[in-house]
């Protein structure tokens, strides 16, 4: 919406605004309920939807993007608006280091993470790492059926290879897909525990998964979350934990349910009367079958 009735679509709800209230909801309740004075850094940020949005909050925005044809139409709906708080940068989001950008109180990667392949992805998320102060939401994809592993500083990462680009493609064709990768051919879309821990080896000290608000066509393999940049605690009840490592999240979960089945149908074997043993395996299968 540029003011006064005028839209650079059309007046009405066509996807991205959905996405849109989660981002700036929940970027509110974290940061206090306002943004004004934050450093807001967009990556990959297209037409700029979200940089506007948190410009317009009185947010000092850095808009970086890939494609001129985008970093023109968010140029524009900025002079159209009057932003001065707001600069859009043509670059690599590849290209991210403090040296070049400063840091930021908080950044958007919002569907940009599994366009890239491995390497960049990990130096990435570790970019991510040194030009955050705060928080970092990031909205990607992820592999739900890992199938492929690659070590990366001598850790193993599991995900799923994607096609991005044919091998045959000149650049002009790359640069006119909006929705790919600026020129790699192939991505690397990363489960979802090995996404976590990569982010937690960039130095994001907690990560939370955002539900609500809703995003209902949301597909599985699609998830948004938060990191936050914080110093690790030192616990007064549990100081032998300052020398205990920060574990991983493991790829396969552990869950207490195949061990309680498991013990329950040992019980069944036991010489009870059989009217016991019959009660006993109805049980089975419960959350909690011994409750």
């Amino acid at each position: 919406h540029l003011g006064e009735g005028a839209y650079t679509i059309k007046p009405s709800i066509v996807g991205d605004e959905v996405k849109l209230r989660r981002v700036v909801q929940s970027m509110l309740d974290i940061c206090g309920g306002s943004v004004a004075g934050l450093r807001v850094l967009d990556l990959a940020c297209l037409e700029g939807l979200y940089a506007i949005e948190f410009a317009r909050r009185g947010a000092e925005v850095v808009g970086i993007e890939g494609r001129e044809a985008n970093i023109e139409k968010a140029r524009f709906d900025k002079r159209a608006i009057g932003l001065d708080n707001i600069e859009f940068i043509q670059d690599d989001v590849r290209n991210l280091s403090p040296q070049k950008y400063g840091q930021f109180d908080v950044i958007l990667c919002l569907g940009i993470l599994y366009h890239l392949d491995v390497p960049d992805v990990f130096a990435f998320i570790s970019q991510l790492g040194q030009v955050c102060r705060k928080v970092c939401l990031i909205d990607t994809r992820i592999s739900l059926k890992p199938n492929q592993t690659y070590v990366h500083d001598g850790k193993s990462r599991h995900g799923t290879r994607t096609e991005e680009h044919d091998q045959q493609d000149t650049v002009e064709q790359k640069i006119s897909r909006l929705w790919a990768s600026l020129d790699n051919n192939e991505a690397f879309w990363l489960s979802r525990p090995s996404l976590y821990n990569a982010v937690s080896e960039a130095g994001f000290t907690s990560v939370y998964e955002c539900n609500i608000p809703a995003e209902p066509n949301k597909p599985a393999d699609r998830i948004s979350f938060v990191a936050i940049k914080g110093k690790p605690v030192t616990l007064e009840n549990a100081p032998l934990m300052s020398g205990y490592a920060v574990d991983e999240m493991p790829e396969t979960p552990q869950r207490e349910e195949p061990f309680m089945m498991d013990l329950a149908s040992r019980l069944t074997k036991i010489a009870l009367p059989k009217a016991a043993r019959k009660r006993l395996k109805r049980l089975v299968g419960r959350e909690n079958p011994l409750s």
